[in-house]
């Protein structure tokens, strides 16, 4: 428990999504207040011209309620 999935474009390499991955599990383990054992993070590129369908419909789609921050976009 908790595991969380960071979609983005392609062209990262592995040691700034690792970086990424360790920041976001660091606040996430502070906000939840539990140990950096009990998180996981992955990060999935989804190349640009399958955004709209993967990712960007479901965000933003006003009947999902588990997105809480919406993209600005």
């Amino acid at each position: 428990m908790p595991h969380i999935t960071i979609q983005m474009y392609p062209g990262r390499d592995d040691e700034t999504k690792m970086r990424l991955a360790q920041a976001i599990l660091k606040t996430a383990s502070e906000e939840l207040n539990r140990g950096p054992e009990h998180f996981s993070v992955s990060i999935e590129d989804v190349p640009q011209e399958e955004w709209t369908d993967k990712v960007y419909s479901k965000v933003t789609d006003p009947n999902n309620k588990t997105v809480f921050i919406k993209p600005g976009y």
